[in-house]
């Protein structure tokens, strides 16, 4: 079980009593590819209702949670997760394929996902997070070191979106970044190279001096933008 969750669980319980309703670890962690370095400990926990003194029941037990290193839990009403699926299709995908329960009944297995506008969240997604890329890689292009943090940090969220992309052209994909890459690179042409590369560098198996990190976003921030493309054009009908 990943790091803290337990004990995560016990604080919640104490401090939302019978208004929780169920406590679900989803993500990397729940596929078992958490690394601490890298990944998030994603965790979802449903209440009965959600109301100001729930919210001030959660801060101290989110404050720790994030002093820990990782992002607050989500929060939502059992209502909530049976009628917004349609809202958030990424983000329900990702926990009804991956998770774990923690405490209560399993909320996500039978939900029902509205995929009316995942082409379109998936497409927003990439798109957004290719334009803050290029925001932050402008304000730190000449600290080598950085940007290849920079790009390294990155690379799990182009990795769901590129897993998502997949899913959209029917294409299904493990977990695993490898796999994602490797099944992205079959289906969009992809140069899985710049990605192949920072992974070695995630799990050390090149030196970061050896990663020239200029050259190196200029054929990610490429290649990224050859799977918005292919995202863009089933909107248009056209299933490469």
């Amino acid at each position: 079980m990943a790091t803290g969750t337990e004990e995560l669980v016990e604080k919640l319980r104490k401090a939302l009593g019978s208004e929780l309703v169920s406590v679900v670890l989803y993500g990397s962690a729940a596929a078992g590819e958490h690394d601490a370095k890298f990944s998030d400990v994603n965790v979802l926990c449903v209440l009965h209702r959600i109301t100001p003194a729930h919210l001030g029941a959660t801060e101290p037990v989110f404050r720790w949670w994030q002093e820990k290193g990782n992002p607050s839990p989500l929060l939502l009403t059992e209502e909530e997760v049976k009628h917004s699926t349609d809202c958030f299709p990424i983000e329900f995908h990702d926990i009804r394929r991956h998770h774990r329960i923690l405490f209560g009944p399993d909320v996500v297995a039978e939900i029902e996902i509205g995929d009316t506008y995942y082409r379109a969240q998936v497409e927003h997604e990439l798109r957004a997070k290719l334009l803050r890329l290029r925001q932050k890689a402008a304000a730190v292009l000449s600290d080598k070191a950085v940007l290849r943090r920079l790009l390294a940090d990155s690379l799990s969220t182009f990795c769901v979106l590129f897993r998502h992309a997949l899913l959209l052209h029917g294409v299904e994909c493990g977990h695993r970044k490898r796999e994602v890459i490797r099944r992205a690179s079959e289906k969009f042409g992809l140069n899985a190279a710049p990605f192949e590369k920072l992974l070695d560098l995630r799990e050390e198996r090149v030196k970061a001096k050896d990663v020239e990190p200029v050259a190196l976003l200029g054929e990610y921030m490429g290649e990224i933008g050859k799977v918005i493309d292919a995202v863009d054009l089933l909107e248009k009908g056209v299933n490469q």
